[in-house]
């Protein structure tokens, strides 16, 4: 036990001195949820709208101050055609348009939304908000619609998915490097004939990225806590659990990963290709996974950040129990055997 010790403190140490590392695993989370919390965001803020009415009676200027007065919307200017709305929008000017009909105010008219639809998604949501202000809702038109995010913030969406993709991302990449490192170096033929058990030697040098994987989440979930303010709705105990079998699936994919790999670059690469990619395009972290060809949900289906973000998002932000995600628990544990068994295995292959 004191040379499984002496090897855990030696992997520690190697990280510890390594300052591109250590910049890597603290300095891009940190990064992440500051750009995708307050950078990449799909919240509706200050859409430039233009006002179209030829007859600005009570009810359209009620509209009009309601619109003004919420945080989505800022009036830049009024049109007195549609036409000439469709040119500003045109000219990049303005977002959207309102346009009032003359009998607006006896309800027998009604409104029509010019809208800059570059970003369709975007597009649907000015158009859904501007609707629900202008029928009459209160300053916040998605309280009484909307279950879980009801000011619709899209960190909310995120921090599940950057914790999904950064603990795969570090435990999976720097445990591929670091043991490729020592095949570079020569030095793991040394420590596969020392005393200590080969087995020992990788639980070893996965121990330090580990606790490592747990420093990063902690440090996520205060920061969407404190900084995004995104709620912690479920049990934390679930979540570190949840988690801690996301984190061997990891670390396990990882080794994996070394086996295959002669260097560190073809390990990095290979992390990224096998990772990166399908993490930010097939994981359901920007994308529906419902919206996607038949195709790619079959392929996501295989992609295990899927299966935790799913899992993150219950617990987190809808505050279910460890029932309501026993299906997304149940495949990651099954993909982390799996994973575990072929890693394990091809390794002893190797040796042999």
């Amino acid at each position: 036990m004191k040379q499984f010790i002496s090897f855990i403190i030696k992997e520690a140490r190697h990280i510890v001195r390594d300052k591109r590392t250590m910049l890597i695993l603290f300095g891009m989370p940190i990064v992440l949820m500051l750009i995708f919390g307050f950078a990449i965001t799909t919240d509706v803020r200050n859409v430039r709208t233009i006002v179209v009415t030829s007859s600005l009676d009570h009810l359209t200027h009620q509209a009009v101050d309601r619109l003004a007065a919420s945080e989505y919307f800022t009036i830049t200017a009024t049109a007195p055609t549609p036409q000439d709305a469709e040119r500003l929008i045109r000219s990049q000017k303005a977002d959207q348009a309102i346009v009032f009909s003359p009998d607006f105010a006896s309800r027998r008219g009604g409104i029509q939304f010019i809208v800059d639809g570059a970003d369709p998604n975007m597009a649907q949501q000015w158009t859904n908000y501007a609707t629900a202000i202008i029928s009459g809702s209160d300053a916040s038109p998605v309280n009484s619609k909307m279950l879980y995010n009801p000011q619709m913030k899209s960190a909310y969406n995120f921090v599940p998915a950057i914790m999904g993709m950064l603990l795969m991302l570090v435990c999976a990449m720097m445990t591929s490097i670091s043991i490729v490192r020592e095949k570079e170096k020569g030095t793991m033929e040394v420590l596969l004939v020392s005393p200590v058990k080969p087995l020992m030697i990788i639980i070893a040098k996965a121990v330090p990225y580990l606790v490592l994987a747990f420093v990063i989440l902690t440090t996520i979930l205060l920061m969407g806590r404190y900084v995004l303010d995104v709620p912690l709705q479920g049990s934390i105990v679930w979540i570190y659990l949840v988690s801690t079998i996301y984190i061997v699936l990891a670390l396990s994919l990882g080794l994996l990963i070394s086996n295959i790999a002669t260097s560190q670059l073809m390990a990095l690469l290979m992390s990224a290709m096998v990772l990166l990619v399908p993490i930010v395009m097939l994981s359901g972290m920007l994308f529906p996974v419902e919206s996607m060809p038949r195709v790619l949900q079959w392929i996501s289906a295989i992609v295990p950040p899927r299966y935790y973000i799913e899992a993150m998002r219950k617990l987190m932000i809808m505050g279910v129990g460890i029932g309501e995600v026993l299906r997304e628990v149940a495949i990651l544990t099954a993909m982390t055997v799996a994973l575990l068994a072929v890693s394990l295995l091809k390794f002893k292959t190797r040796l042999e």
